[in-house]
């Protein structure tokens, strides 16, 4: 009798063991809801489009583009401009380009934010600079001194995104060089900035990716941390959100008009070949819990590939930039 209850017992616990992996997996398997959309972007053929490092969607769902147009990331940096467009916006259905410019203007692109009115702030590692522009293009505004490093209210060091404020203040994650977030006026005035290398709270280990909620909270992708950090306006530590697989980069954040949150993480092997193991896309609940993720397939599995940013339009359809295979790939939700 003791036997027999004893097996039911440990019957009961498999089970139990079972049904949990089974949930686990279903809510992590979002392969049923998402699809890579084959054959988009639609390049023209023998067009130079390079690593995809920065991307966002305008106010008519345009998707904006800065990628490298076939330079390499090298140490040092070249001196020269790259001379073909770097900045594309395509129509998000079709993947065709609509309008390109920013010729003879970057030399190592890397973030790129569209505003609320438009306009299209982009930062360059090679120029340490962050600078403003117009929808089509025209120069409104540039902060830092061109290929002069530095960790002062006129200098960066490698930034590498910028997120706008309503208001049109905006915070700029400073980044590779400098390990800190700084916030500026909406003409371009010093404000304040926190940060520092670490990995407690409030310090970083390359702060690649920032964007804003509904409230104005500040979202920083601590990409080597591999977490979420969110700070206040004034930047006064919140909370962190953590990825709970063990993988050495989130290099992004972003918040969609639903005020859902997604980010992109990438697992490595330097040992090996670099991006072998590969990035998936996630979203967070509100209680800092992963809702899904995916990878490149549309599956619940990693395969080559080295995410680098994301949006995600109106309609849930997202977007990531490899940067591995120079390739821009966009997921549509089911």
């Amino acid at each position: 009798m003791m036997h027999t209850i004893k097996i039911c017992l440990l019957l009961t616990a498999v089970l139990m063991i079972a049904c949990n992996n089974d949930t686990d997996r279903k809510n992590n398997d979002q392969s049923i809801n998402y699809a890579l959309v084959d054959n988009w972007p639609q390049l023209p053929a023998g067009y130079s489009f390079g690593q995809p490092t920065g991307i966002s969607i305008d106010s008519k769902q345009h998707i904006f583009v800065f990628h490298r147009a076939g330079r390499k990331w090298t140490t040092p940096f070249p001196e020269a401009f790259i001379d073909k467009n770097t900045i594309l916006e395509l129509d998000a259905e079709t993947g065709t380009i609509i309008n390109e410019w920013g010729a003879n203007q970057f030399i190592m692109p890397h973030g790129l934010t569209v505003d609320k009115d438009d306009n299209i702030w982009v930062t360059d590692v090679g120029l340490h600079q962050i600078l403003k522009f117009s929808h089509d293009g025209q120069l409104l505004m540039k902060l830092g001194i061109a290929k002069t490093p530095g960790n002062d209210s006129l200098h960066f060091n490698l930034p590498t995104d910028v997120t706008v404020a309503n208001d049109g203040s905006f915070y700029v994650s400073d980044g590779y060089g400098n390990s800190r977030v700084v916030k500026f006026s909406a003409s371009g005035n010093y404000l304040l900035e926190w940060g520092s290398k670490g990995s407690d709270e409030g310090e970083f280990d390359i702060p690649h990716g920032i964007t804003l909620d509904k409230e104005e909270n500040v979202y920083v992708a601590d990409r080597q941390n591999n977490r979420i950090q969110v700070f206040d306006k004034t930047g006064k530590f919140l909370r962190v959100l953590k990825n709970r697989d063990s993988v050495p980069q989130l290099p992004s954040v972003t918040i969609d008009s639903a005020q859902e949150l997604y980010a992109i993480d990438f697992d490595y092997n330097l040992t090996t070949d670099m991006g072998n193991k590969g990035s998936k896309v996630f979203q967070y609940d509100s209680s800092g819990n992963i809702n899904f993720q995916f990878g490149s397939s549309g599956e619940n599995k990693r395969t080559a590939s080295w995410y680098h940013d994301i949006a995600v339009d109106n309609n849930g359809n997202i977007y990531v930039g490899d940067i591995r295979a120079a390739k821009l790939l966009k997921f549509r939700k089911k």
